[in-house]
């Protein structure tokens, strides 16, 4: 399906590949670097982009920073080039200044002692392959595949024919992720879908998948992750009454995971991602016992009350199978639902150590873990129980705890499933938060989401921890991050998305929700996926890390709009509900990035900006 090329690609010699380190202009690149990018196509950038790229250009020659430096202009590039990636040479990493290099201390929400200081997450790079394998995963393998592969069951109408969904949805997700491995390989930044569109398809593109993101795909998605999770775990602890407890009672225990989760998160990077290890290895061990009590059952016919389940043995594996094409479409839906989650590590590239080398590893290791666990585990499930009550029950891990170990069996599962929603709640959560960050750096949201720490001084509080006792160095050290200590993370950012994940669950309409996540979720799906197509005709020679075939976008833009074409038709009323909310971004866009852009020349004008607070230009001369 794809391959792993890092890149000796050959080209003339008057077309040398576009270096993706230098298109990114990657914290981890020598500071003395003259790169730059000469190309004939006209700027897709508007005029106030190029003035404030032009103020802040660290490389040009009026910056006094860059004053002992070569000059740049070293190289050349072709000039059929249909992109011009001299106004994005510097990435969207900034804040509401446009295009800069990483950690460039041009934003006047952040003064120059936290630029100098490091504040931004890029620079401090520490997450690894295991930390990548396990922020998919640990998203992935939610409460899906333990409470509801029902809808898959029951439309595919045999145990074989739902099988081959589940195999031919995970693969399709596959080729999803594989593309977008080749984008963040090329695009090696923060911000994942946000990111790849702003470059490919301009600004305004990337600004309306924020303004869907942060609005209602991540915080929506991660409110129902929370109300799943409160209910199994309501479920663990009252038993057999759940269903008479009251759904505020669900409510409060998926504020208080939201609330945990996010907390720990804000701790450290860290703190972060070691829990999301944790979770992953917890889910692949729960999934692997599902799997082996189901085999020792098939086997030994063992059950904890009644007859053991005998439909595997007498039906076969493909009777009832549904001909029904637009059952195996809805089907296909709920596939692709289960394994939702694919693209969760290019959020945040930009922080890994190696990510041209560990992005591609984590997508081709963690896809074909993921579907071979859920085959396994839906082939347990066919062996302990009636295929009437996989089709018809939310709960398959309950019931299939209580068929075979009893009352125990259904509180141990009941919490498995509660512990997979925590894992996936913080997986969901780490990459939210960046998502949230960037927008904040590139002025779609205010400077203060763009922010590391509670304030402009608290990117050196892990510092300042270190130094106070022995008890907070040791403090530091166990959870702090190795270069930030602790609190080195965008903490507004990640309370924003917790104040609006909280909104959604006290309100809780979540099939407007899931609606919305099939139409906008796979509209932007398509365009990103599209962008690598269009990346590959327009820019030939950018260096590709990573190449994946070219039928694989071309196979998951055609699955994206059946699926897009069988929302539109099944929820018509939805679609436009969703339309109008993705056209409201539009305005949007031309105030924030219209402020924006204006602050950016004012505070040029006025030499360095001190922004509103006037009274600091008061004497100057």
């Amino acid at each position: 399906m794809s391959r792993i090329g890092f890149s000796n690609l050959q080209t003339p010699s008057s077309h040398p590949p576009r270096d993706s380190l230098e298109l990114a202009s990657l914290a981890s690149s020598s500071p003395i670097s003259g790169r730059t990018s000469i190309s004939s196509s006209p700027s897709a950038s508007s005029s106030s982009r190029k003035l404030s790229l032009e103020n802040s250009d660290p490389l040009s020659t009026p910056n006094t920073a860059n004053r002992s430096r070569p000059s740049p202009h070293n190289r050349s590039y072709s000039v059929s080039s249909a992109f011009d990636f001299a106004s994005n040479l510097f990435p969207l990493s900034s804040t509401a200044v446009g295009y800069t290099a990483l950690g460039d201390p041009t934003s006047a929400s952040l003064d120059g002692g936290n630029a100098i200081n490091g504040g931004s997450l890029e620079k401090h790079k520490s997450l690894t392959y295991l930390n990548g394998l396990s922020l998919i995963v640990g998203l992935i393998i939610g409460s899906g595949i333990f409470s509801s592969p029902s809808q898959v069951n029951a439309n595919a109408g045999s145990p074989g024919a739902s099988l081959i969904v589940w195999a031919v949805a995970g693969i399709l997700a596959w080729t999803g992720a594989a593309s977008y491995a080749e984008l963040g390989g090329a695009i090696p930044l923060n911000g994942g879908a946000q990111v790849y569109l702003s470059k490919i398809f301009g600004e305004l593109m990337g600004f309306l998948f924020t303004w869907c993101a942060v609005c209602v795909l991540k915080p929506g998605s991660a409110a129902i992750i929370s109300i799943i999770f409160g209910e199994y775990g309501v479920r663990a602890v009252v038993g057999a009454d759940a269903a008479n407890v009251s759904v505020w009672l669900n409510k409060g225990v998926a504020l208080a995971g939201l609330v945990t989760v996010t907390l720990l998160n804000c701790i450290s990077t860290k703190l972060g991602t070691r829990m999301g290890d944790m979770f992953m290895f917890f889910k692949f061990i729960a999934l692997l016992g599902v799997t082996i009590t189901g085999v020792v059952v098939a086997a030994t016919g063992f059950t904890w009350n009644g007859e053991p389940n005998e439909d595997w043995r007498t039906r076969g594996w493909f009777d009832g199978t549904s001909t029904n094409l637009s059952n195996w479409a809805v089907a296909l839906y709920a596939g692709l639902w289960a394994f939702d989650g694919w693209d969760n590590t290019n959020y945040v590239v930009g922080e890994f150590i190696n990510p041209n080398h560990d992005l591609p590893r984590v997508i081709h290791t963690a896809m074909p873990l993921v579907i071979l666990s859920y085959l396994l585990a839906n082939i347990a499930y066919f062996f302990v129980l009636p295929l009437q009550t996989i089709e018809s029950t939310n709960t398959v891990a309950v019931h299939f705890g209580s068929k075979v170990f009893g009352p125990i069996g259904s509180l141990v599962l009941a919490l498995t499933v509660s512990a997979s929603c925590f894992g996936a709640l913080n997986a969901t959560t780490f990459t939210s938060g960046r998502l949230v960050y960037v927008a904040g750096k590139e002025g779609y949201l205010p400077a203060l989401f763009g922010q590391i720490g509670l304030g402009s001084s608290a990117v050196s509080t892990g510092n300042r921890l270190r130094r106070r006792s022995w008890l907070t160095k040791r403090l530091s050290r166990l959870i702090g991050d190795n270069d930030g200590g602790i609190g080195f993370t965008p903490i507004n950012a990640m309370l924003l998305n917790a104040l609006l994940c909280a909104g959604y669950i006290l309100t809780g309409e979540f099939s407007t929700l899931i609606t919305f996540y099939g139409v906008a979720g796979y509209t932007f799906y398509f365009l990103t996926v599209l962008g690598l197509i269009v990346l590959r005709i327009k820019e030939p020679h950018l260096e590709r890390p990573y190449r994946t075939w070219i039928s694989t976008p071309i196979i998951f833009c055609c699955v994206s709009l059946f699926l897009l074409s069988r929302a539109v038709f099944a929820e018509p009323f939805q679609t436009v509900v969703v339309l109008a909310f993705v056209l409201a971004g539009v305005p949007v866009y031309y105030w924030r990035v219209r402020g924006r852009d204006k602050g950016r020349r004012g505070r040029a004008r006025d030499g360095g900006g001190s922004g509103w607070r006037f009274w600091k230009r008061w004497g100057r001369s």
